[in-house]
Formats: structure tokens, C-alpha cells, sequence
């Protein structure tokens, strides 16, 4: 039995081919949600600054009663933390040359 496509298969096919995203294009709900967060940081980036401080130096009570004891390293980390959704990631690459074949490297500086 032979199978025979018709016109209006042939349509159906061509659209199938043409259906979902185009490679290259985020996602709109990433998009909007990394827009979002980027709008906030830039909004709150002076309160951000007192918190990180505030974390980094600790709050004391006027009794001097510490209610956040001084954590730089915690404060650098909630940065690190927050600046990760703003940012790019870089990937790391390795370059590694065949050992019959080694990477040769020439550097040179021009006066």
C-alpha cells in the first residue's frame, strides 16, 4: 500500500518544522524572571548596601547586646549570592596540548 501525502499533509508537516522556539531565543519566563530580579537589585541597591553592612559590622543593642553578631565572610557570601542572578556565569576552559603535539605559547612585548 502506498502512502501518498496530500496537500493538505504536506502543509501540516511544513508547520510542524516551523513550531516552537527558534534556537538563539531565551525563554520569555527566564527572561522576565532575570529582568525582574535585576529591577529589584537595581532599586534596593542602596538598602542593599546598610544590610550587607549591617551583617558585615553586626547590630548591637544600646546595651551592647550583639542581635547579629559581625560576619564579614557572611555578608561577602550573600553578595557573592545575590550577584549571581545579575551576572553572567564565565565557564572555565582547559587547553590541553597532545604530548607528541604540546601547545607552544610565544609572548612578546613591543617598545
Amino acid at each position: 500500500m502506498d502512502k501518498k501525502l496530500t496537500k493538505t499533509d504536506d502543509v501540516r508537516l511544513k508547520n510542524l518544522s516551523r513550531a516552537g522556539r527558534p534556537a538563539g531565543i531565551p525563554n520569555r519566563s527566564t527572561t522576565l524572571a532575570r529582568e525582574a530580579i535585576a529591577g529589584f537589585v537595581d532599586a534596593n541597591a542602596h538598602k542593599m548596601q546598610e544590610w550587607l553592612e549591617k551583617v558585615a559590622n553586626g547590630v548591637q543593642t544600646d546595651d551592647g547586646k550583639w542581635v547579629v553578631p559581625p560576619s564579614p565572610d557572611k555578608a561577602f557570601t550573600m553578595l557573592q549570592q545575590v550577584m549571581e542572578y545579575h551576572l553572567p556565569k564565565l565557564a572555565r576552559q582547559e587547553v590541553v596540548g597532545d604530548e607528541a603535539k604540546p601547545i607552544h605559547y610565544r609572548f612578546s612585548w613591543k617598545k
